[in-house]
């Protein structure tokens, strides 16, 4: 596999031509389906397991039905297909203790994750942004401010429903790729000892432990790898706290290091929150990095309105302001929607699947402040519940959004910042998303 540096943007049929390979994870969020589509185009075989049954992935089978060369193993998996392969393709939320993958290894068979294979393939030079927070903003304002300044962007990674390797034919027809890369995507990074040239390391808090197993070390090892490998020439945006928390001085890094500040308040953004000053001053060194110039920058920066999910303003009802911030999954997540209003002005939607981190903070700020709250049911609203037992039960999205509206008073602002996993309620984070939105849609059409 040729370095980024000299690749014709054709190279990447030779990888597949003639292959046979083993994708693990089809799922329902649409990344799955585009990579087993593109595998399907370019290899001779694709066998695609996931423990789903049939009829749990039916949308997914169904938009792959065209291809008569995928074969399906479901509801399980099976050893053979670890092994009698070219190579594996793993799903992003595949632990990597998983005994298949193992197999696969033991054998020899190369293992790789989507997003690392195209950065590999590519002939792009590729910006990565990771964090525990905040990287979907950032990678969003990074693509606004090279767009206004000329240049043609492919945006992938973490997006919803995108497969970043089904974008490997388009490729040579931008100018550059910006990846939004969680912990998981970076662990496919770390295995090709491979880093994107330009990487942003937003922050980093407690998250995802259920699958770290409480080790917060394993999971700073896999954010550490956006800058791992990175080469002479390449560069590191962080923040202090970031680079306090590396320990600079004691790493091998190649690159240059650059530390970003926040943006001042007079900067006037249009997205809330002291967390997205932090993030546009990322973008603004990224920006400049890039080439863009100062009256470019700002004024990408300026016309920014936000990400679905992310502290988003989707609408007026009665003058009252509702925001979205579906993706707040953490309690520094939701604090962090909490300190950007004024405490008295805020009717909280939070609560759901625990996942097993702090919450203490979070809890103390609402009790403190006495600001309004809806719980969403689930495993971490009863640990809520046992902390602050009178803040009222919703058992559905509709349910929720009616207590909220009803706790409501003109001036006010409604946020969904659920602070826990998805889980129970909801099939996934764009399940509650979209019902969310669906509400919020309902409110303001009624008026």
């Amino acid at each position: 596999m040729k370095s980024n540096d000299n690749k014709n943007p054709k190279d990447f049929t030779e990888f597949f031509k003639g292959k046979t390979v083993t994708l693990l994870g089809l799922g329902l969020l649409g990344r799955g389906v585009g990579d087993a589509a593109f595998l399907a185009q370019h290899c001779k075989k694709v066998f695609v397991t996931d423990m789903k049954s049939a009829d749990d992935l039916r949308p997914s089978l169904d938009a792959l039905k065209e291809h008569t060369n995928i074969e399906f193993i479901l509801g399980g998996h099976d050893f053979k297909n670890f092994t009698a392969v070219d190579f594996v393709i793993k799903g992003a939320g595949v632990r990597l203790d998983n005994p298949y993958i193992a197999h696969a290894k033991k054998n020899g068979i190369p293992v790789f994750m989507s997003t690392a294979l195209f950065a590999a393939l590519s002939p792009l030079p590729t910006i990565g942004v990771t964090g525990t927070r905040g990287k979907t903003t950032t990678t969003c304002m990074i693509v606004e401010i090279l767009k206004q300044a000329g240049k043609k962007v492919l945006l992938g990674g973490n997006i919803r429903g995108v497969s970043t390797l089904a974008l490997l034919p388009e490729a040579g027809d931008y100018d550059i790729a910006v990846l939004e890369l969680d912990s998981w995507q970076l662990q496919g990074f770390h295995d090709l000892r491979l880093s994107p040239n330009i990487s942003v390391f937003t922050n980093f808090y407690p998250d995802h432990m259920n699958y770290y197993d409480e080790d917060m070390d394993r999971y700073l090892f896999d954010k550490a790898s956006i800058f791992r490998h990175q080469k002479e020439g390449d560069i590191l945006v962080t923040t202090a706290d970031i680079t306090a928390l590396l320990g600079k001085e004691s790493l091998e890094h190649e690159g240059r290091w650059i530390i970003a500040e926040a943006l001042p308040v007079t900067a006037n953004l249009r997205v809330p929150g002291a967390h997205n000053l932090l993030n546009a001053g990322l973008a603004q060194a990224i920006g400049a990095i890039c080439g863009a110039d100062d009256k470019t920058i700002d004024a990408a920066l300026r016309d920014f309105t936000g990400v679905e999910g992310r502290l988003q303003y989707v609408g007026d009802w009665k003058n009252r302001a509702i925001y979205n911030d579906n993706n707040a999954t953490t309690q520094d997540a939701t604090l962090a929607a909490l300190t950007a209003f004024p405490p008295a002005s805020i009717v909280l939607i939070f609560g759901g699947a625990d996942k097993g981190l702090p919450i203490d903070a979070m809890l103390d700020f609402i009790a403190m402040h006495k600001v309004r709250c809806v719980l969403l049911k689930g495993t971490g609203s009863d640990r809520v519940l046992k902390k602050l037992p009178d803040l009222p039960l919703a058992a559905s999205m509709p349910e929720a959004v009616q207590q909220a509206t009803a706790l409501s008073k003109p001036n006010d602002n409604i946020i969904l910042s659920p602070g826990f996993a998805s889980f129970g309620l909801f099939k996934n984070e764009y399940d509650r998303n979209d019902q969310f939105m669906a509400e919020v849609k309902k409110l303001v059409a009624g008026g």
